[in-house]
């Protein structure tokens, strides 16, 4: 990968990156359309498909995490993608398995809260491999989805920190009909679930309208949500959270531009989403 990305380079080939776990669905393809059109119709796109385990806590699905190689690279094809690096945990982690790999990645504010304080050891793993998959692909540009939106925050301070010669590229989030966003954990629902989880764009949608026109203060608006959420029988609310988007902070007053972000469990499924309200 990083000789035929060396090559793409001294060429002035310039260079688009879509990291993924794999199980590509229609958000994922999305991802692959904008990279091509940021590296622009002689440029090259990478995907790249790797099932990190550092980001996964030993009590999550990284064991039954979905995989299917074949399929993801049909897919890849069909959406224009150039070249697919799908390395295994031996390439990424060289000696880890012998207790040899001891080197991590770890942005010191972003993370602490939300999804960091949900799963301590989560962004420590996406930017310990989004940065040796920088240091892998050489992209000129990397595209992540907004349905991550912290994620998405944290490595674009990752790269201004460490300064990586990378633009980070947050695309929209890619939705069902009914609303729900794109992950490749939605297989896991069952039919009952599934017809729940669209809840939580719901509680999105509810917020929107309650701060069209009025500024509201946090607390009330948050039991409010949290009552709507857990009002769905299979629900279990992780967190609801609203913060200024360029920071990440919380914020007392809720308005227009405030983000919101979410955290509901149906059963050992875990699905988030966010929206600016």
């Amino acid at each position: 990968m990083q000789r035929l990305a060396k090559q793409w380079r001294h060429a002035g080939t310039r260079v688009g990156l879509v990291p993924t776990m794999g199980y590509l669905h229609a958000g994922h393809l999305s991802l692959v359309r904008e990279a091509r059109r940021q590296a622009g119709s002689n440029g090259r796109v990478v995907v790249s498909i790797y099932v990190n385990p550092t980001q996964f806590a030993p009590t999550e699905d990284l064991a039954s995490y979905p995989r299917d190689l074949p399929r993801d690279l049909k897919l890849c094809r069909a959406a224009g993608a150039d070249a697919v690096f799908a390395p295994d945990d031996a390439d990424m982690y060289p000696g880890k398995s012998q207790g040899r790999y001891s080197t991590f990645v770890t942005e010191e504010n972003l993370g602490r809260i939300m999804e960091g304080a949900a799963r301590p050891s989560h962004f420590r793993g996406v930017t310990t491999v989004v940065a040796k998959l920088f240091n892998l692909v050489l992209p000129d540009v990397a595209v992540f989805g907004q349905k991550d939106f912290q994620q998405a925050a944290i490595v674009q301070r990752m790269v201004a920190d460490l300064n990586f010669p990378v633009r980070i590229v947050a695309a929209p989030t890619h939705r069902e009909a009914d609303g729900l966003a794109m992950s490749s954990r939605n297989q896991y629902l069952d039919a009952a679930q599934r017809a729940e989880a669209v809840i939580l764009f719901h509680a999105l949608q509810a917020a929107k309208a309650a701060v069209a026109k009025k500024t509201i203060p946090v607390a009330p608006l948050k039991k409010d949500l949290q009552e709507f959420l857990t009002a769905a029988p299979l629900a279990r609310l992780d967190y609801v959270e609203f913060f200024d988007p360029a920071t990440l902070q919380p914020v007392r007053q809720v308005k227009r531009g405030t983000h919101m972000a979410l955290a509901v469990c149906f059963g050992k499924t875990r699905l988030i989403d966010n929206a600016r309200l």
